[in-house]
């Protein structure tokens, strides 16, 4: 402190005074008003603190003071004591009425603080001359201030919505970002404000993609408010939205007209898209009402299959990004998948069937190549609907004379339709007769690198259709390794654009399915960068196959298992048997995978896993879990997966997507939390949300493996404190643990009473082994006998816990086996000192637990005599803790009455 400052020693005064310490405030106020000539608003500060000194009983003393706060200015304090004195006296009108006044002041200079700080914030966006980081902050400021009920209110009641819209009007990204997230903020949750009309669909249109996707979010509140996806709990704006199903179906059919109006900009397109995905097909099929879909059938069908049918190429086409085709056939799927009956499916494939139809033209290429794409489109989508329409006539005659034509053009779209409709290996055997020397034909022709880089896609695709079948190679052996080459070659061409050289991708994709061509890939270390540079970019188109490649050259696709016995009939039969490729085996995947690694798979696949992207699909996302799954199959290769970010981006794949995907995340987790230091793989709060995932493994019908490593993992986590422990109890993983120790496999009965030890002590735990008419305490004592030492300590230590948290138990012991007290006599005879000291611990709870009787009995039996062997026992470092718990049983004994003293070894 400066010397005699009566500033400072009002402040400090002021600080002790808001913490409550009346000595002290009075004591420096007191300094402050000696040291100052002007003395009367420091009087009045220890004139309040007096009064406060008075007895708080005194109501009409706590009234004085209240009165004294009020005057200066402190109205939440002297709410606090006028509602105390309201609870002692509560009919006394003059505590009433200075409650109601306090109240309503209090919440006029909050609603006035909120008032000016919004108006403060928008004085500042739309002055021109406030600078750049002013107004950003501003504009922070006002979204934060929508994200609360009082702030949302506050903007929209004080012309809010006026003034958002003239930041839209501003034209400058950072204004209208913020403009959008500020609506977004007073829409969620709120079904009247979102009635508001602003220009959504224009500003979603706008070419800036950051923009687009800020106002997709905004479309996403809007519906969620709509609908009561939020979950919240409407008051009583919920009546004045009698019915939400009009202003859904106007945002519906807004989205739909979005696809196909010139003016949109493709990131416009792209979110529209997208949230037509999230939106409309059913979450859950157990849903019966997919109205919405049916409604977007009806009316957007064909609006959605012209998008996939332009040709960025070609003049006047929708403006579109790297993405929008793709995303669009992914909608054209889940449409699909969401119908329910043949007449729905029937209806489906009418409206496309027309629509291509429709196009074809003999006096207009352009309608025909707009016809063939179309087709592209819906084979990468509903692949049985295209393949469908693939079969009419015309059809295939026409990608033939396209392949054929002069324009380049035609011949990339024909091509690409060439390749779409192979993927089935029926449709491949055709297309091989037919089609391969068309293919080769186009790639030694054309000097188009697009163009030449799809023919060798195509030929790719057609020379895999045997998958690994080793026996079922289409082309002469080395025909895939030089196929192969030649994609690396092209993917590692960085003057080549993306769109382009994410086809030599697609070729890898078909063609690692030849062990020869995994090997080779991996070694290419310049290739395999280049792979996971394109997996990083914004071209979300690659990802399906940059995962199918990565799941090939891992070998984590799905197997078959066949038995010898058959084998062996159909070689007899002469029928046809798969051959596995020398090098798909185990030691030769083990090698790909430290290549990977040390590639910098892990840094891809995060990327990977974080694109907020329609094109991210559950298929995809399954591959990424099979192929994050066998990279920690090595427990030397885990603490690199942690250290690159692989355990947070595994979270989100064992949450959503297929159900093998899940479980295969899930059991990746679960080998990385067995074997690594939960707190470091998985930091903050993220550690929370392992535990769901890791539950899931606990079913039944899981396999043993992901039995085991779950509940080593959840050993892990229950061991480093309450709160994940009482997360544990919450996914209702205890059941599960208590069954599995019953089981006769011996790895897993050891990992779940090793978990069960880690919950015990949690009181719900405890309450169950209480329960009466259950066999759980009886299970945990007979453990305690068994041969496996590792089981013998889970066990006994579950035990020690459990006696030491409930005295009842201890009783309750005695009383579900005859062989308690020979279990625990080998317990504390044991020559492991963990074993040993968990049984003399068991032994002092019991002498512990006020059941007379049994002290008794135990001190009549010959555990006295082992008791008083090691209590004799000299002192030993390494014996110590044994020791001394043996001595303290004995003390225990002594004060019960029930030995006389005795002299302990020095």
């Amino acid at each position: 402190f400066t010397k005699n400052n009566p500033i400072q020693f009002k402040d400090e005064g002021n600080k002790y005074f808001q913490a409550g310490d009346m000595d002290k405030a009075i004591e420096f106020y007191t300094k402050a008003i000696k040291s100052c000539k002007d003395k009367k608003v420091l009087t009045n500060n220890r004139l309040c603190l007096y009064i406060s000194d008075i007895l708080l009983s005194d109501v009409k003393a706590l009234f004085r003071r209240c009165q004294a706060l009020e005057k200066l200015g402190k109205l939440d304090m002297a709410f606090k004591d006028v509602q105390r004195c309201s609870t002692i006296e509560p009919k006394n009108k003059t505590f009433l009425e200075t409650l109601r006044r306090l109240g309503a002041e209090i919440q006029a200079k909050t609603s006035f603080s909120t008032d000016s700080r919004v108006q403060n914030m928008f004085d500042i966006l739309l002055d021109e001359e406030s600078d750049k980081e002013k107004k950003e902050k501003a504009a922070n400021n006002l979204v934060v201030l929508a994200r609360e009920d009082a702030g949302a209110e506050r903007i929209f009641q004080n012309n809010g919505v006026a003034l958002l819209l003239d930041l839209l009007g501003t034209g400058k990204v950072e204004m209208v970002l913020a403009a959008i997230r500020t609506f977004a903020g007073m829409c969620t949750g709120h079904k009247a404000r979102v009635r508001a009309r602003e220009r959504r669909n224009s500003i979603m249109a706008v070419d800036n993609e950051e923009i687009a996707l800020a106002t997709s979010d905004l479309f996403q509140c809007v519906n969620d408010s709509l609908t009561g996806g939020d979950r919240r709990i409407y008051g009583k704006e919920e009546a004045m939205v009698l019915d939400a199903g009009k202003d859904l179906k106007s945002i519906l059919m807004a989205l739909l007209d979005m696809l196909i109006n010139k003016k949109v900009s493709g990131y416009g397109r792209d979110q529209a898209l997208n949230l037509l995905s999230r939106n409309v097909p059913r979450k859950n099929k157990k849903d019966t009402d997919h109205s919405k879909t049916l409604f977007t059938i009806d009316h957007g069908l064909k609006k959605i299959l012209k998008v996939c049918g332009q040709i960025p190429e070609l003049p006047d086409q929708l403006p579109m990004t790297e993405n929008t085709q793709l995303i669009a056939s992914v909608l054209l799927n889940k449409l699909w998948d969401d119908l329910r009956c043949d007449p729905e499916r029937d209806n489906y494939r009418e409206v496309c069937d027309e629509y291509i139809k429709g196009k074809f033209d003999p006096n207009d290429m352009d309608k025909n190549i707009h016809a063939i794409n179309a087709l592209s489109g819906l084979l990468q989508g509903p692949f049985e609907v295209g393949n469908q329409l693939v079969g009419r006539q015309g059809i295939m005659e026409m990608m033939v004379a396209l392949c054929g034509s002069e324009r380049e053009v035609d011949q990339m779209v024909a091509v690409e339709a060439l390749i779409h409709s192979s993927t089935k290996l029926s449709r491949a055997s055709f297309i091989i007769t037919n089609g391969v020397s068309l293919l080769k034909d186009v790639y030694k022709k054309t000097k188009n690198e697009k163009i030449k880089i799809r023919s060798l896609v195509g030929l790719c695709k057609l020379g895999s259709a045997g998958g690994d079948d080793y026996s079922m190679r289409q082309f002469a052996e080395g025909s895939t390794e030089k196929l192969a080459k030649q994609c690396r070659k092209w993917l590692c061409n960085t003057a080549m654009d993306t769109r382009t050289r994410k086809w030599a991708i697609e070729g890898l994709a078909y063609l690692t399915q030849d062990a020869d061509v995994k090997d080779e890939f991996v070694e290419d270390e310049p290739a395999l960068k280049a792979m996971f540079d394109l997996a990083k970019s914004k071209d979300k188109t690659i990802l399906y196959a940059v995962a199918c490649t990565l799941v090939n050259c891992t070998n984590c696709y799905e197997k078959k298992d066949f038995l010898p016995e058959l084998v062996q009939l159909a070689k007899f039969s002469k029928q046809h048997v798969p051959e596995q490729h020398p090098k798909d085996k185990k030691d030769f995947i083990q090698k790909r995978v430290k290549k990977l690694l040390k590639g910098g798979i892990i840094s891809a696949l995060s990327v990977m896993v974080k694109a907020d992207n329609t094109l991210l699909t559950d298929q995809t996302k399954e591959m990424l879990s099979r192929v994050f799954l066998a990279l920690a199959d090595d427990i030397k290769d885990r603490g690199t997966i942690c250290a690159q970010g692989g355990g947070k981006a595994l979270i989100p794949l064992a949450l959503e997507g297929t159900a093998i995907g899940k479980v295969r995340a899930a059991h990746a987790l679960a080998k990385i939390a067995s074997s690594c230091n939960p707190e470091i793989a998985f930091p903050g709060e993220r550690i929370y949300e392992v535990v769901r995932p890791l539950v899931s493994l606990l079913q039944p019908e899981r396999e043993g493996v992901e039995n085991y490593e779950a509940l080593l993992s959840l050993t892990n986590l229950a061991g480093l404190n309450d709160k994940l422990r009482v997360k544990i109890l919450k996914e209702k993983a205890l059941p599960e643990i208590e069954q599995y120790m019953f089981e006769d496999h011996d790895h897993i009965r050891l990992a779940a009473t090793e978990c069960m030890c880690n919950l015990v002590t949690c009181k719900e735990v405890q309450d169950r082994y209480m329960e009466d008419g259950n066999d759980r305490l009886k299970l945990l004592v007979l453990l305690c006998s068994e041969e496996d030492e590792k089981l013998q300590r889970a066990a006994a230590g579950a035990l020690a816990m459990l006696t030491a948290a409930n005295k009842k138990l201890c009783t309750k012991m005695t009383l579900v086996t005859l062989q308690w007290m020979e279990i625990l006599q080998r317990l504390i005879l044991h020559d492991q000192p963990q074993i040993q000291h968990r049984g003399l611990v068991i032994v002092y709870n019991m002498l512990n637990s006020d059941d007379n009787e049994l002290a008794k009995k135990l001190i009549e039996s010959e555990i006295l005599e082992i008791l008083s062997v090691i209590g004799k026992g000299m002192n030993n470092p390494k014996r110590q803790i044994v020791i001394d718990v043996a001595r303290t049983c004995l003390t225990k004994a002594m004060d019960l009455g029930l030995i006389k003293p005795f002299t302990t070894p020095s």
